[in-house]
């Protein structure tokens, strides 16, 4: 059994109560890892190389079979219920029923056995921060019917179901980084992951005297899904282009050539990517040098592509950037996520790291009217059965 902070058995006994007050049985528990990424951003997607790693910040899963062919659920944070049977699998209106009626889909059309069962969940984990709530839901179910129907899957299976069900049956053609990053987590690693092969190493995560720090802004645009589609569009069209499959097969120069046969803006986005993946190379190599200032401007340096060139920033996130930059202490720091809102995540020496907060939250304040939050996260195993029924 992992060990259990107050706040993991706060939400714990929320919804062990909600399951007992709406269904019968003794449920398996199972916890859901949400993540960070330190860097390379909307490359996954583009066949390119990221590094994220689970963190403890979770969504906790209780579920038991049912003993008919229906599928309920109990969304304990937003106090919502929702049932299907399995063979009226649809999408519907709720996009949080969606990720979780896309996983049994999955299961059963790859032949697996699922029965009825019950289940209720909630979580630490803040919603449209960035740091893949949705994810989260996806991996947690997965990995609650895997051990409850025992259908056998490995983790890395179940990170490329979830990541399909997300293209088939939710609509959003994500990448797989941040399921990937929610199953195969490891405490205090990174995961250096191919998005092509799937090929991947663990790298020491030793930031020294520096903590991570991520600043929730506390909003999101609507226009987040509908350009997340346009910037998958662009880069295909991109890569379309120069000839080749993804945009991971460019390198700087390659792409210069076929400049003048794209837009502006399709360049632009061409450009930040294959300048991402690079920073991801360069980005383990600072780690594994232990030269933490160089990850820092490297960070920096991403930013200012999600910024200029991708065009997934926002104006809260640039006044919490700007301000970072311009904090003593503060030695890296940009978008974390799809962009339009969310969190920042900061690199901010432990000797300040309050000072920062404050400061950086009443300026942030003054400027928008908003109260954003802080978290500290430590990258943690990822999703992991707690309890047998």
């Amino acid at each position: 059994m992992p060990q259990l902070s107050p706040s993991d058995q706060a939400v714990i006994a929320k919804v062990q109560s909600a399951f007992e007050s709406r269904f019968a049985g003794n449920p398996q528990w199972v916890r859901a890892c949400g993540r960070i990424n330190i860097i390379g951003e909307h490359t996954d997607y583009n066949d390119g190389f990221v590094l994220p790693a689970a963190i403890d910040k979770y969504l906790f899963f209780a579920i038991a079979e049912n003993g008919t062919s229906e599928c309920r659920f109990l969304a304990c944070d937003i106090d919502e219920e929702y049932s299907a049977g399995l063979d009226e699998l649809t999408p519907g209106p709720k996009l949080w029923a969606n990720y979780l009626m896309g996983i049994i889909k999955q299961f059963l059309q790859d032949g697996k056995v699922v029965r009825g069962f019950d289940c209720a969940f909630g979580g630490n984990l803040p919603i449209g921060s960035g740091m893949s709530s949705s994810a989260a839901l996806e991996c947690g179910l997965a990995w609650s019917l895997n051990a409850l129907f025992g259908a056998g899957y490995s983790r890395e299976h179940l990170a490329q179901l979830a990541q399909r069900s997300s293209h088939t049956f939710v609509g959003i053609p994500c990448g797989i980084m941040d399921q990937f990053a929610s199953l195969m987590g490891k405490e205090n690693q990174l995961i250096l992951l191919d998005c092509r092969s799937l090929d991947y190493a663990y790298i020491p995560f030793d930031t020294g005297n520096y903590r991570v720090v991520l600043l929730n802004s506390k909003v999101h645009h609507e226009l987040a899904s509908s350009a997340y589609s346009t910037r998958v569009k662009e880069c295909r069209e991109a890569a379309a282009i120069a000839g080749v499959k993804s945009l991971r097969d460019l390198n700087p120069d390659q792409l210069e050539v076929f400049r003048q046969h794209m837009s502006p803006t399709v360049y632009n986005r061409a450009s930040y990517v294959v300048a991402e993946n690079n920073r991801v190379m360069a980005a383990c190599a600072a780690l594994r040098n232990g030269d933490i200032m160089e990850l820092g401007r490297l960070m920096f340096e991403t930013h200012d592509g999600l910024r200029y060139l991708y065009e997934v920033s926002c104006p809260e996130i640039d006044l919490l950037v700007d301000f970072a930059k311009n904090f003593e202490g503060v030695i890296g720091a940009r978008v974390m996520g799809g962009g339009f809102g969310g969190c920042t995540i900061n690199l901010v020496h432990k000797d300040i790291t309050q000072d920062f907060i404050d400061r950086a939250t009443y300026h942030y304040l003054q400027h928008t009217g908003i109260r954003a939050e802080a978290y500290f996260t430590t990258s943690v195993d990822g999703t992991e059965l707690l309890a047998k029924k």
